[in-house]
């Protein structure tokens, strides 16, 4: 959610923000900007749109000239996406970028209202602008720290003062920014993507931290000038990584590594044929005295919490509740000392995930992370984090990071159900063992992607459709009723597929699509007679089964059919043609698949 660049040293800037901003644009934006010491002016240029939008004016206008500048892509907030709404924000003395929601803006725009302060735009960031302005005696960290001491709410800042043209600030409270070092030349960025090109070395800014970037070095310091020793990390991700490498789209890169990244996460957490977790300091005796468990996540880590639930009290026998993070807190959750909770996120910042996590850290439960950016927030304040391996995820619509969630999630149950002896170690080496074969399975399910662009075809004019399952099923449904809502923009809802006939059933008309998940043996007859029941409605029924299953023709007009593993693990293979359904419908409507409207990757503010 929002995207900030920063640079100094002998590169035209410029073309830096911008290249580095288009890094940034999986995270989701509708305008962008950036702001260029030229001359010993700060030059401003932004526009409503896309980053092309920026290039054309910039073209029109003269790009400006100069080696130390900030960039953003903006996704709106307070005001509308416009110029004048876009960032940066400021004025001849000082310019900044934001990514964050400030609370009190409102309190301090009336104050420098009094003071005789006019303002342009709509946003909240304006009014930390004209602060810093207010402010500003000639000494920037000074500065920075009253600012930070007035304001209120998550924010990231990148600030240029005019009275210092060799110099960039940044400073940070709960919105992620990083540092990148580089040879005569630094930079700040929202995370590593858009400094993989010049550098591998960062800082990881911490909050209420103020970092102070010059060409030939950078130094952090407190508020009051004090200056903090920093860890160099060096990110694991190379600039190949965070490239199409020749796909058409992120999205179907992301959906073809799956295989890779799920055996990356795995091999390492597996020791003699056992799930092995000790790693990250998860042993056998914690996981053994864990009273109840709690699964708090958003979107779509959400409903890999949900298929976690349905294994774990299935191996494990032991109560699971998940909940969606923006609801958790807000129920006051009955959450205890020898509780273990869940926190799943991909970029290990979603705002309502974090809050979730201070909450049960303040109930006194054992907090576990499972995360895919290191060194994140989420990651760093959990007592205990598992790094998924994905590798960036560029694509807004979550494909890997989803199936790597899992794959933790498998490991979790078949350890915990071991610790408490609900199955035998010889059980426990069976389940690993198939899940060390899964990444050679999803290879054979990726073959698939021409039947399922034929089911897309008979999709794109749908104006609504239906996913339906049972148990495991319906959890996995809800993902893929997800995907392809929000890329194709179809209306697509999941149901149960035994609630039907409370109701949903009113909703099927003829030729409605229904796409019914249907990989679980013991459910399977229950799940063809409720598919029979939509079928006999006049709805064109695309069934995901098992290459084992029976399904006549007179149940289904469209059959996927996969590997045939065993029940528990067949969500691990039964999420690709979801997904390559929701891609290719997408692709046919003419969407822009790797950034859907109104969505962004990471949701840094609630």
């Amino acid at each position: 959610m929002c995207g900030i660049v920063g640079y100094i040293g002998d590169r035209e800037c410029a073309d830096v923000l911008v290249d580095g901003l288009r890094k940034l644009e999986y995270r989701g934006y509708d305008s962008a900007g950036i702001a260029v010491f030229q001359n010993g002016k700060i030059v401003v240029e932004k526009s409503k749109g896309k980053l092309d939008n920026l290039e054309e004016k910039m073209a029109k206008d003269g790009k400006p000239s100069g080696h130390c500048g900030i960039g953003h892509t903006r996704w709106a907030t307070h005001g509308e996406p416009s110029d004048i709404n876009s960032h940066p924000h400021g004025n001849k003395r000082v310019s900044i970028v934001h990514n964050g929601i400030i609370e009190n803006y409102k309190q301090i725009k009336e104050f420098l209202i009094a003071q005789g302060y006019g303002f342009e735009s709509e946003t909240d960031t304006e009014t930390v602008a004209k602060l810093l302005d207010y402010y500003y005696d000639g000494n920037p960290i000074e500065t920075i720290g009253k600012m930070m001491d007035k304001v209120r709410g998550s924010y990231a800042f990148g600030i240029m003062f005019r009275d210092f043209p060799d110099s960039l600030f940044a400073v940070r409270k709960e919105s992620p920014l990083i540092v990148g070092l580089g040879e005569n030349e630094n930079f700040i960025a929202s995370d590593v993507t858009p400094i993989l090109k010049y550098t591998k070395n960062y800082y990881l800014l911490e909050p209420g931290e103020i970092a102070v970037l010059k060409r030939d070095g950078v130094k952090v310091v407190t508020p009051e000038n004090e200056e903090i020793e920093k860890e160099v990390l060096t990110a694991d991700w190379d600039v190949d990584a965070a490239e199409k490498g020749g796909y058409a789209h992120f999205m179907l890169k992301e959906i073809n590594e799956q295989p890779s990244v799920i055996k990356t996460t795995i091999s390492p957490r597996i020791q003699d044929g056992m799930p092995y977790l000790e790693e990250s300091g998860l042993t056998i005796e914690m996981l053994k005295n864990y009273r109840r468990i709690f699964i708090v996540a958003c979107g779509t880590a959400m409903h890999a919490g949900l298929v976690g639930k349905y294994i774990i009290e299935k191996l494990a026998r032991i109560e699971v509740t998940v909940d969606i993070a923006s609801e958790f807190r807000y129920r006051d959750p009955l959450i205890e000392e020898g509780d273990l909770v869940i926190l799943v996120s991909q970029s290990g910042e979603t705002a309502d995930t974090y809050a979730a996590l201070k909450l049960a850290k303040e109930r006194g439960a054992t907090t576990l992370s499972i995360v895919n950016v290191k060194g994140s927030t989420i990651a760093r304040e959990a007592d205990i984090v598992i790094y998924t391996h994905a590798g960036p995820e560029i694509s807004v619509a979550s494909t890997k990071a989803y199936s790597v969630q899992l794959s933790i999630m498998y490991l979790l149950a078949f350890e915990i159900a071991y610790a408490k002896g609900k199955i035998t170690k010889e059980r426990c080496m069976e389940l690993t063992k198939q899940l060390v074969e899964i990444p050679d399975r999803l290879s054979e399910v990726l073959v698939l992607k021409e039947r399922c662009q034929f089911i897309a075809s008979r999709l794109v004019n749908a104006d609504s459709l239906l996913y339906i399952g049972r148990g495991l099923d319906y959890a996995l449904s809800m993902e893929g009723s997800l995907k392809l809502k929000e890329i194709s923009y179809i209306h697509s809802e999941s149901y149960a597929a035994g609630e039907l006939k409370h109701g949903t059933i009113s909703l099927v008309t003829d030729d409605m699509p229904v796409i019914a998940v249907a990989t679980q043996s013991d459910l399977l007859e229950k799940t063809i007679s409720n598919v029979k029941e939509v079928k006999a409605r006049g709805a064109k029924v695309t069934v995901i089964c098992k290459e084992d299953a029976e399904i006549g023709k007179d149940v289904a007009n469209h059959l996927i059919t996969l590997p045939v593993m065993e029940d528990v693990l067949m969500p691990m293979l039964a999420a690709v043609p979801m997904q390559y359904i929701a891609y290719y419908t997408a692709v046919l409507k003419g969407c822009d698949v790797d950034q859907p409207r109104n969505l962004a990757k990471s949701v840094t503010v609630e």
